[in-house]
């Protein structure tokens, strides 16, 4: 009776334990299993992310890849459909004619003139005004920061009458206070905008910084000028490059209230440059004096020439604001993080 059990025991026994073997070796078998596909989805979403990410890189680079391509052909590569990306000859001479038919020198100063002090009436002006919609309490304000947001929505086209109005009863008309004096007040150019970033950014401080300032007895301005303003770095960076993008850029209001040529900007310029390219061969006569041998007119290379010249400053200026901007964008708070 006692073997009996024993014997029926034991091949019990040795069954679960081999039951048990095997499901260790199956639990095994599935997390190296879960493990690899884990690592494929992984590979896989990643490989996506870039694809995605080379394509965007692409559409935004091609335009300027494209510029500098053909502004370096001559008349015979433009003609020849066997070069596309690599001319045969390199053609510095189309920038040379681009810089005469610009005007480069006056106009980029123009530009740069109004770029740089519009630039620092809206970094005085909207970061104070967005201090102020951050940490003060007063009535309306609500209502008040509403308009803001819709000064920045409604198109500066559907009010550009009324602006024309005031300004040429002030006698802004033909005059750089036009574009100029607005940025001080925290208007002008996407004003609101910068406003709205500042405010966002003066939220995030805490408010013990400005208490103990008041506590050792500095007024308003000194707390603002003092601590507040230094630690909007980030802040500042963002506005300040959008600034200087959107205003050297700016083509349509200066052509609303300068009427003189002469204090025209540099963007604008390239509507010459077109009308020279596409002008009689009797007025090229002079032009073609600066082209190389055998080039009998010119084309759309001048062209890009000249729009390479026009936006070479700002890309210049972003190349070594670009990491700044991109961590003052982090953490100014307009990324919804």
């Amino acid at each position: 009776m006692s073997l009996q059990r024993k014997g029926a025991y034991l091949p019990s026994t040795a069954k679960e334990n081999t039951n048990i073997g095997s499901g260790r070796e199956t639990s095994f078998l599935e997390r190296q299993l879960i493990s690899v596909k884990s690592r494929m989805g992984e590979r896989l979403s990643r490989l996506f992310i870039y694809v995605l990410l080379i394509g965007i890189a692409f559409v935004c680079v091609f335009p300027l890849l494209y510029v500098a391509v053909v502004s370096l052909m001559s008349n015979a590569d433009l003609s020849n459909p066997a070069v596309q990306w690599i001319p045969s000859r390199l053609q510095f001479e189309n920038y040379y004619i681009a810089l005469d038919i610009l005007n480069y020198r006056q106009f980029a100063r123009n530009s740069l003139l109004v770029t740089v002090f519009a630039t620092v009436g809206h970094l005085l002006s909207c970061s104070m005004i967005g201090y102020g919609f951050a940490r003060f309490r007063f009535p309306f304000r609500n209502i008040l920061f509403l308009f803001v947001i819709l000064a920045f929505i409604v198109p500066v086209q559907t009010i550009i009458v009324p602006m024309y109005l005031t300004f040429l009863n002030f006698g802004w008309i033909n005059s750089y206070r036009s574009l100029l004096v607005p940025t001080f007040f925290g208007f002008g150019l996407n004003g609101a905008l910068f406003i709205f970033i500042f405010r966002q950014f003066f939220l995030t401080l805490p408010p013990d910084l400005e208490n103990a300032a008041k506590i050792d007895g500095a007024g308003f301005l000194h707390t603002y000028v003092r601590i507040v303003f230094p630690l909007a770095r980030s802040a500042l960076v963002v506005v300040l490059v959008l600034s200087v993008v959107w205003h050297w850029n700016n083509f349509y209001e200066p052509s609303i209230y300068l009427r003189d040529p002469r204090l025209g900007f540099l963007p604008a310029r390239i509507q010459t440059v077109i009308g020279a390219v596409n002008a009689p061969p009797e007025e090229l006569f002079e032009r073609l004096g600066m082209v190389a041998d055998g080039e009998d007119t010119l084309t759309n290379a001048v062209v890009m020439a000249g729009t390479a010249l026009i936006i070479a400053p700002v890309l210049i200026f972003f190349v070594f604001a670009q990491r700044a901007f991109m961590q003052g964008i982090e953490r100014t708070g307009i990324t919804g993080e």
